[in-house]
Parts: structure tokens; sequence; C-alpha cells
């Protein structure tokens, strides 16, 4: 199908097309709530964090946040799982670290809560379902990036791909397919050996840089 053809048939699905109905969200008594009211209510924003977390894991997030120290596994641990009950009380059933590779599009890799304990018993084997989110878990995934050009310059072991955890940009929930709902983790893609992957590392390293330079003036 030619440009013109597919430029044609968007044209007339765009005015054949069936009505899309919008319901504008309403309070119990029908009242249409006020745009303030809705405005990043799935949003896992700082003055959330501050009400979910004790007050020395706050201040120890807020000291990484600004660079002055290393996340801790037990502020991960914290932050893991206040975001989790936060999302499972939204519907969530999935969590993905969101990143943007140097390909223009965007990409996800997805994993869910639910985990499956084995345990054996003298009458056999027992499965128990647990909702758990750890800090490990939070903090970095492994996305395969064996599929990026290496030039030969490269072992197997060497083409893992991670995600971490952009602490400077909110956790956010989104609507996924069915019904669903998904905890959104902005991150970071480097290489095995820290090489950029993506189009944000680079921007928030020159963050640093520029702030660096800044503070010495």
């Amino acid at each position: 199908m030619s440009a013109y053809e597919l430029r044609k048939s968007a044209l007339v699905k765009a005015a054949t097309g069936e009505k899309r109905e919008i319901e504008y969200p309403r309070k119990a008594d029908g009242k249409a709530r006020y745009p303030s009211e809705i405005y990043g209510e799935n949003v896992f924003t700082l003055k959330t964090m501050a009400k979910a977390l004790p007050k020395p894991i706050f201040s120890s997030f807020l000291k990484q946040r600004r660079g002055r120290q290393n996340l801790d596994k037990t502020t991960a641990d914290s932050i893991a799982h206040a975001v989790r009950v936060w999302a499972m009380d939204r519907g969530t059933t999935h969590y993905t670290h969101w990143f943007q590779p140097q390909t223009g599009t965007t990409a996800e890799k997805h994993d869910a809560f639910l985990s499956l304990l084995s345990s054996f018993t003298p009458g056999g084997e027992e499965v128990t379902a647990i909702d758990q989110f750890s800090g490990s878990q939070l903090l970095q995934s492994e996305p395969d990036a064996s599929s990026f050009p290496s030039g030969g310059m490269r072992t197997t072991f060497e083409a893992r791909g991670y995600t971490i955890w952009d602490t400077s940009s909110s956790m956010f929930v989104q609507s996924g397919p069915n019904g669903t709902s998904i905890l959104y983790i902005p991150s970071v893609f480097i290489s095995y050996n820290g090489d950029a992957l993506d189009e944000k590392t680079g921007l928030l390293r020159s963050n640093e840089v520029l702030s660096r330079a800044a503070s010495d003036l």
C-alpha cells in the first residue's frame, strides 16, 4: 500500500470511525473531580514516599539523591516494600524498568510481584504464593544486550546490559492491557563496562559535570 493510500485510509477512519467515549473522573456524589485533585495521583512522589517511609530511611534516600552517599540495602529494601504496597493498592501486578535505548524508541522489561516458594514436607511439595519486591530488584535489572553491535570486541558475558533505577525520576503507575496496571521504574541503561547504551545516561552525567563546575565557580 502506497503512502497516499495509507494517508487516505487514515483520514477515512478518522472521519467515519466510532465516536470515542471518555469518562471524566468523578466523585462518589457524581460531581467532577478538579484537575488539581487528580494531578499526579499515580506518581510515587517524594511527598508520597515521605508518608510511607520512616524518617531516617527517607532522610537517607534524600542524601543519596543529592549525591552525598550511596543507596544502602536497608534503604533500598524499605523503598521497594513501600512502593510495592502503594502500587498494588492501585491494582498493579507487574513492574518494569523503563528506559530509552539509542534507537529512538523506549524499552521495557516486565516482571511480576508474584513469587512462588516451594517447601518440602513429609506429604510432598507445597507451593506458597507471596507478593515480594526487594531492594535489589528495584535497583537493577538485566535485559539482554547481546543484540547490540560489538564489532567482535567483547566476549559473551560482556554483552549484558543493565538497567539501573534513576532515583532523580519518580516511579509511577500506568494502565496496562486487559485492565491491569504496571509500576514503571525510570531507569538508565549501561553496558557491562559502564558505557551508556541509552539517551538518559549521557544527560545525567553531563548534568553532574556542569553541577560540579558551577559549584567550583
